[in-house]
């Protein structure tokens, strides 16, 4: 999967949780604070990327994830590693 299918359904969950974000265009250096989402909404969107990508990243991966460029690559390698 690449970066940009990864972070493709990254940004459909985060319109999912947060509808007014549909209006913005949402870039990889935005993080989903950026965005107006709160921890209920960063998680909501962690475990519905996660679920939807087939994989279980550790907390401790994602807390250095800023901004959605980052979080895209914790999910590459986390895909990458159980191929």
């Amino acid at each position: 999967m690449t970066d940009e299918e990864i972070f493709a359904v990254l940004r459909a969950q985060i319109v999912d949780v947060l509808p007014e974000a549909a209006d913005v265009e949402i870039t990889p250096d935005h993080s989903m604070r950026d965005l107006g989402a709160n921890s209920i909404d960063r998680m909501d969107v962690v475990i519905a990327a996660q679920e939807e990508l087939g994989v279980k990243v550790p907390n401790s991966e994602l807390t250095g994830a800023g901004d959605l460029r980052s979080l895209v690559g914790v999910f590459r390698r986390s895909l990458s590693a159980r191929a």
